[in-house]
């Protein structure tokens, strides 16, 4: 098995002597690199054990179930458990950092979601576009349950919901969006949420925010490698270089303008991801004695520009990789 072979190769050669990756094929390259960059990645600290049964504990009090995707990689940042968690309780799809999306992609994954027979919007949480839309999604999503309450005379009963999602996808900028205030804290890192809160909007509508839950471990690397470029994945158990190695690789297939117009990188088709990284640090400038490219400096770069949306508008994942897959 060749991928086999290149994963043996690449943790006793390539983990110690990245440059030695050149020694394989281009066609082996990503898959050792996935195998080094993802392989100590078994994310289940205890606090989301926890959050599992809260989960489960306070179903009964809401209404319904609000989850908080990336609208970067709507489908790997959907915690697959979610589904047996939530049971059969209503659930609306908020793809939120949508400014950072490719818009014509989030469209797609909107209406993909639709014919799963989930209700979906876009957001951007940070700048409060899109959140005007969230009241209305909720009623249509309720409507059934409201008209019941109000032929029942319980016209002030609050509409309860509970807000989950993956660490870092942004559930307290929603959160703080709503309430108009600073009530959950905002890091950018995942994993600050780690209570439960109740936070009252207006006089109807209660929201429960639960914190980010991530599964027990990754079977798909290619699901991990998107929530470590996205920064999902607490960057202390991730090779950052590799990691930028594999995004490099992505934008070249994918998008190449950006990789061309922020900085001026051409004829790279036929590169893989450490003569990408080289080339962009070179180009950068990001040099050490000697003339030799600082690679660690270039992948810190790449990632935190991707990060923040710098790169531009993109979105990792398609509808069609689902289907397909």
């Amino acid at each position: 098995n060749t991928k086999n072979i290149s994963a043996i190769r690449a943790f006793r050669i390539v983990s110690t002597h990245p440059k030695q990756i050149l020694s394989f094929s281009i066609f082996e390259r990503s898959d050792i690199m996935s195998e080094l960059t993802i392989r100590n990645i078994q994310w289940f600290p205890g606090h989301m054990t926890k959050t599992r049964r809260m989960i489960a504990a306070n179903l009964s009090l809401v209404d319904a179930v609000v989850e908080i995707l990336d609208a970067r990689i709507p489908m790997s940042s959907r915690n697959p458990d979610m589904n047996s968690m939530v049971n059969n309780k209503p659930r609306l799809f908020i793809l939120n950092k949508a400014d950072m999306a490719d818009p014509k992609m989030t469209d797609k994954w909107i209406a993909y979601f639709k014919k799963q027979g989930i209700a979906a919007i876009a957001m951007d949480c940070k700048s409060g576009k899109g959140v005007k839309n969230f009241k209305g999604a909720i009623e249509q999503l309720l409507s059934e349950l409201l008209e019941r309450r109000k032929n029942a005379g319980m016209i002030g009963t609050p509409i309860r919901l509970m807000i989950v999602g993956i660490p870092n996808v942004g559930k307290s900028s929603f959160i703080n969006r709503m309430a108009q205030s600073k009530r959950a804290k905002v890091e950018d890192r995942p994993g600050v949420t780690r209570t439960k809160q109740w936070v009252k909007i207006g006089s109807n509508m209660e929201l429960l925010d639960m914190p980010g839950v991530l599964w027990p471990k990754f079977d798909d690397q290619e699901v991990a490698k998107r929530l470590a470029f996205t920064g999902a994945i607490n960057d202390d158990v991730v090779d950052i270089e590799m990691l930028a190695m594999l995004l490099l690789e992505y934008l070249a297939k994918n998008y190449p303008d950006t990789l061309e117009t922020r900085y001026k990188m051409t004829e790279f088709n036929e590169m893989g991801g450490i003569e990408l990284l080289e080339t962009m640090g070179r180009k950068r400038g990001m040099l050490i004695s000697g003339g030799e490219v600082n690679i660690e400096r270039a992948a810190i770069t790449l990632i935190d520009e991707y990060r923040s949306g710098r790169l531009g508008r993109m979105t990792l994942e398609s509808p069609e990789d689902i289907d397909n897959g």
